[in-house]
């Protein structure tokens, strides 16, 4: 039995319509399997919660964007008893984009409806030590002090950019167009050229404390990519249980600008203000809470959160 989370409003409104064609696959190999569509926000890791509530060996498979992908991250009650198996059909698709997945998704379903697991991922653990929760989009008793991510976590600029593409309008505005992947880049310019000035302590791992300033983000990457293709950690490994901490700061706005088009190719850690060290865990603290993102999805501000990594936690069909 195969349960299939689908959000029909991925790809420009197209998810419900490539869902019907995929599932054809399960008709003609003679599978069982479950279908449910996701309707708004939180719907994913409410229906992965009722899915794998029953506490025996599940199969998920995610047909959506990074965002439906992180909310049954956080509804699965034991990653040991369940596989995924991920189509992605978003406007950013970080995730997927380092795996080398096949590009025809009549081709990719067929791999997973094999049932098999064929390779094991790091996933993240962040812990608000502290929340200030605007109730734009959660109500306060669905927030929890932790969440799980598979690709990213971030505090300042990458989280504020997220929050702006998904307050704003903009990112649905510009899948309608075509043009979903211009959303991070637009946005990321605006919010460089206005932010805030404020300092922010690293506290390492190995108990080394790094001191800014005058931070602009810190990102713990899982993958390779964040923001629509943004190439933040280019030699990260997805299974070794440490991320690869990436930060900018004690730098103007515009060199941040001159440093994203390098960004983008993975080729930046050389220009002054930026940091790279390869961690299991790290707290960070701002001096004044800030927006976080995982997975580019935001609810809360905090000003001291904890991430950790969980090696090779998530099982994968492909």
């Amino acid at each position: 039995m195969y349960h299939c989370i689908v959000n029909p409003s991925a790809r420009s409104g197209k998810g419900k319509d490539i869902w019907k064609k995929l599932e054809l696959k399960f008709h003609e190999k003679g599978i069982d399997y479950t279908a449910y569509m996701t309707k708004g926000p939180g719907d994913a890791t409410a229906l992965a919660q009722n899915i794998t509530a029953s506490n025996t060996d599940t199969k998920i498979v995610v047909l959506g964007g990074d965002g439906t992908l992180n909310e049954v991250m956080n509804g699965i009650a034991d990653f040991d008893k369940t596989i995924i198996g991920y189509i992605p059909i978003g406007s950013s698709n970080d995730f997927a984009r380092d795996l080398s997945y096949p590009q025809n998704i009549d081709t990719l379903l067929d791999a997973i409806l094999e049932g098999k697991v064929l390779r094991k991922l790091d996933l993240g653990k962040l812990t608000y030590n502290s929340m200030t929760a605007p109730m734009s989009r959660l109500h306060e008793k669905e927030i929890s002090n932790t969440r799980i991510f598979d690709v990213s976590s971030g505090i300042g600029f990458d989280a504020a950019v997220c929050e702006e593409a998904l307050a704003s309008g903009t990112k649905n505005f510009l899948n309608k167009i075509g043009l979903g992947k211009l959303t991070y880049g637009l946005i990321a310019i605006r919010q460089l050229l206005k932010a805030d000035k404020i300092p922010c302590d690293i506290e390492l791992d190995n108990g080394e404390v790094i001191h800014l300033k005058r931070f602009i983000f810190i990102a713990a990457m899982i993958h390779h990519y964040e923001g629509g293709g943004f190439n933040f950690a280019p030699k990260a490994d997805l299974s070794d249980g440490k991320f690869d901490l990436v930060f900018a700061g004690d730098m103007p706005p515009l060199r941040m600008m001159f440093a994203l088009p390098f960004s983008f190719f993975g080729n930046y850690y050389w220009i002054k203000g930026i940091g790279h060290h390869v961690v299991k865990k790290v707290t960070i603290k701002p001096l004044l809470p800030l927006w976080v993102h995982t997975d580019g999805e935001v609810s809360v501000k905090s000003d001291n959160i904890t991430l950790e990594c969980l090696q090779e936690k998530l099982q994968l069909m492909c």
